[in-house]
C-alpha cells in the first residue's frame, strides 16, 4: 500500500512540475511576442501611412496607447501619439472624438517635451494639437492658449527652424490670423511667417494655402493668387497626399470665390 502510496505522489510531482515548466515556457513566449517600442511605432507608423482610411488611424492611434506606460514614458511613443491623435482630430467628423483626439494629443506632447527638452517634437505637436483646440473652442481655449501656442512653436523654431517643413512658422501665422479675427492679430505678420517658411522649404502644401490667404488679408491680391495657383500645380508627396488634398480643396473655392 506505502509503495502505491508512494507511485502516486512521484506521478503527481511529476506532473506539477511538468505543468509548472510549460506555464513558464508559455510565459517566456508571450514575453518575447510582445514588440519593443521601435517594432509598435513601426507597425503604427504602416497603419498612419494609409490615414485617409479613419479606420486605419484609429488603428494606429490605439496601438500607441496601448503601448504607453505611466511609469515609463518612451519618447518616440508620446510624440507619435501626439502627432497620430493630431490628424485623427482633424479628419474625425465627431466633434466629441476630435475634442478627444486633440486633448490626448495636447497632453502627449507636453510629456514627450518634458521627457526630450532638447529635441523639437515635443513642442510643435503640443503646439498643433492646441492650435487645433483653439480653433473648435476660440472663446474657452482659444484666447488664453494663444501664448502657449507661440512659445511651443518658437521653441521649436530655435531647436530645429525646418523642422516638418518649417511647420512652426505656419503655426505662428496661423495664430495671427486667427487671433486677427478676435482682435490684435496681424496679418502683415503672418505673411512675415510664411515668407520665412517659404525660404525654408518649398514644399509644404500648407505655406502656399495660408500665404495666399495672409496676402489676401493684406490687400496683395495678386500675389496671393500666383501662389494659389502654384499650389495646384505642385507634385504632390506620396506621404502626404490626405494633406496635398485638403490645401488644393481649399485653394480651388478661394480662387473660385475671390478671383
Amino acid at each position: 500500500m506505502r509503495f502505491y502510496r508512494f507511485i502516486t505522489i512521484a506521478l503527481l510531482s511529476f506532473w506539477l512540475i511538468s505543468c509548472a515548466s510549460k506555464a513558464e515556457t508559455e510565459s517566456d513566449k508571450s514575453q518575447n511576442s510582445v514588440d519593443s517600442p521601435a517594432e509598435t511605432i513601426a507597425r503604427a507608423e504602416q497603419l498612419f501611412k494609409q490615414r485617409e482610411d479613419l479606420s486605419k488611424l484609429r488603428e494606429a492611434v490605439k496601438l500607441l496607447a496601448a503601448a504607453r506606460r505611466l511609469d515609463n514614458r518612451v519618447y518616440e511613443i508620446e510624440w507619435q501619439f501626439a502627432r497620430f491623435n493630431y490628424f485623427l482630430g482633424k479628419q474625425a467628423t465627431d466633434e466629441k472624438e476630435s475634442e478627444k483626439a486633440f486633448e490626448d494629443g495636447v497632453q502627449a506632447g507636453k510629456i514627450a517635451s518634458r521627457v526630450a527638452p532638447d529635441k523639437p517634437d515635443g513642442y510643435f505637436w503640443y503646439g498643433a494639437n492646441l492650435g487645433e483646440q483653439a480653433q473648435l473652442s476660440p472663446i474657452t481655449i482659444g484666447i488664453k492658449s494663444i501664448d502657449d501656442i507661440r512659445a511651443a512653436m518658437n521653441k521649436v523654431i530655435e531647436i530645429q527652424p525646418d523642422y516638418e517643413s518649417a511647420s512652426a512658422y505656419v503655426g505662428l501665422a496661423q495664430v495671427e490670423m486667427k487671433v486677427g479675427i478676435l482682435g490684435g492679430g496681424k496679418p502683415e505678420k503672418a505673411v512675415e511667417y510664411l515668407e520665412k517658411a517659404l525660404e525654408l522649404s518649398k514644399n509644404n502644401t500648407y505655406v502656399y494655402l495660408h500665404l495666399g490667404e495672409a496676402y489676401l488679408a493684406t490687400g496683395r491680391k495678386a500675389d496671393a493668387k500666383k501662389q494659389l495657383e502654384y499650389l495646384l500645380k505642385m507634385k504632390p508627396n506620396p506621404d502626404y497626399m490626405f494633406e496635398y488634398k485638403e490645401c488644393t480643396d481649399k485653394a480651388k473655392k478661394i480662387l473660385e470665390k475671390r478671383f
